[in-house]
């Protein structure tokens, strides 16, 4: 693992943790929170500075970041303080860091699609001696309908070939502004129908927001069911790694280019969004859960006893994050 490799893992774990705190910051401060410190890391200052009530500082572990606020953990007198507020906007507060990871993801997702273009009803390549290329379709042509199924996209492409119920496929194309109907036998390769064509691509800011996300909802969805899967003992461990694994798995992606380092960006900033809202004491979850159970009874939680539970919650993330880190170790190095 050379320097270059945690200097590219340091910057995106940074600018992630970074946006998911800005989340948390700018909705205080909306909302009126007395915020005494933004610190991007953690463990000792390198740089500091204030500015009005805030102390914007540097840390110099690059693994976390926090946002500290008047009375979070603790009772305060304060009109401004957190816990002073209504816990709707206690609630907005503490939702704000995940669901920034969440626009971030779409964000990266989205600039990705427009690097690399979004595939579009239009035929970029054929692949040899298979029934498209043998059939008389030809690269740039329009795909209009299949069968009677309009087509509009790609995912529309695949979807009209794999509900057909033959092998006989009706295209329907546009090739130098005239329609053609050609004739396509579908082939069968691992258990899914096939004609040997692939999409061309076009870049454009509109879709690539589009595709940028549904890939989002596509990953998140993927994420929630391994989650389920793992906490109900399906899954094994294989897919859990600490800060030691993110680092070597942006080394991998860097050294294979600039868009997979995107690409395993959005993935980290939506994973630890979800992750966030686990209810699990010390994360963003447990203490929306805990503004919940006020907004039910009516009824303040004693702050400090709050605070209890996730200083409880955090030497037991701290150490299964140890755990885990000696297990990427392991893993890498072994």
């Amino acid at each position: 693992m050379n320097l270059m490799t945690i200097i590219i893992a340091l910057i995106v774990f940074g600018v992630i943790v970074t946006v998911h705190e800005m989340g948390h910051f700018f909705t205080a401060k909306y909302f009126g929170v007395t915020v005494h410190e933004f610190s991007v890391g953690m463990g000792p200052k390198l740089y500091s500075k204030t500015k009005k009530e805030t102390e914007y500082s540097l840390r110099a572990l690059p693994l976390g970041g926090y946002v500290r606020m008047e009375g979070e953990d603790s009772e305060s007198e304060d009109p401004n303080s957190f816990n002073n507020k209504h816990p709707l906007k206690r609630m907005a507060i503490i939702f704000a860091g995940p669901f920034m990871n969440f626009i971030l993801t779409i964000v990266l997702m989205s600039f990705l699609f427009m690097m690399i273009g979004v595939p579009v009803n239009k035929i970029g390549a054929l692949v040899e001696n298979m029934p498209a290329s043998n059939s008389g379709l030809e690269v740039g042509d329009k795909i209009i309908m299949i069968d009677d199924k309009k087509i509009d996209s790609w995912q529309s492409v695949t979807d009209a070939i794999q509900s057909s119920p033959d092998n006989d496929l009706e295209f329907t194309i546009e090739r130098n502004n005239e329609q053609k109907v050609i004739d396509v036998d579908a082939v069968e390769q691992a258990g899914r129908k096939v004609v040997g064509i692939s999409p061309a691509s076009e870049k454009s800011p509109g879709k690539s927001l589009v595709f940028g996300t549904n890939q989002t909802i596509l990953m998140l969805t993927d994420m929630l069911s391994f989650l389920g899967k793992l906490f109900t003992g399906q899954a094994g461990d294989e897919g859990v790694v600490g800060p030691v694994g993110i680092i070597s798995a942006v080394g991998e992606a860097a050294r294979t280019g600039f868009a997979n380092v995107i690409s395993l960006a959005a993935i980290i900033s939506l994973n630890l969004g979800l992750i966030n809202l686990l209810p699990i004491p010390a994360l963003d979850g447990s203490r929306i859960v805990f503004q919940a159970i006020e907004l039910v009874r009516g009824k303040k939680i004693d702050p400090e006893k709050e605070g209890f539970v996730h200083m409880i919650g955090m030497i037991l993330l701290l150490a299964l994050m140890l755990f885990i880190t000696s297990k990427d170790i392991l893993r890498i190095f072994g």
